[in-house]
């Protein structure tokens, strides 16, 4: 069955929707709730003038999941040595009522073609991490076409992972 996911810019009237997801009890250690992102995304804009692009995930209308993507954060250099200008998949998360049912899946197909639009310019690659406990991340991110880079792994840090565009 072909699912109807898509990727839309959270606009004020779905803020709230966004806001309401939440994952599992489990994995809450793994993701910030998403009213957080969304706070640290207005900041990577305001404060540090990083690109950034957060998503709502959404089955048809309703909305299932959050994504966020940025470009060029320093961060990336600073604690994992990954190269300037690469575009970062900051947060995703799939609400508990559609875990398991191929929407992460296909949303982080859909992420990884637009970051190839190259939104905020051209890059070489797209990183992400994940906590080293969260199995279902690291598969999912692998399955996708992701690499681990343990060797740029610093303990009590989340692991990085490289996608070359």
């Amino acid at each position: 069955m072909e699912k109807k996911i898509h990727l839309e810019k959270i606009l004020w009237d779905e803020c709230d929707k966004i806001i309401k997801l939440k994952v599992n009890k489990n994995q809450k250690t793994f993701v910030a709730p998403n009213a957080d992102s969304l706070i640290d995304a207005y900041f990577a804009i305001a404060e540090d003038k990083i690109q950034v692009f957060p998503l709502g995930i959404y089955y048809a209308k309703k909305a299932v999941g959050f994504i966020m993507i940025a470009f060029d954060c320093p961060w990336a250099t600073k604690y994992f040595g990954l190269p300037e200008k690469f575009y970062y998949i900051w947060r995703f998360m799939i609400d508990k009522k559609y875990q398991g049912q191929g929407f992460g899946k296909e949303a982080l197909r859909l992420a990884i073609e637009f970051v190839k639009t190259f939104p905020a310019g051209k890059s070489e690659g797209c990183w992400l991490s994940y906590e080293p406990e969260n199995e279902g991340a690291r598969s999912l991110y692998l399955k996708a076409g992701f690499v681990e880079r343990l060797d740029l792994h610093k303990e009590d840090f989340e692991i990085p992972a490289v996608m070359m565009l």
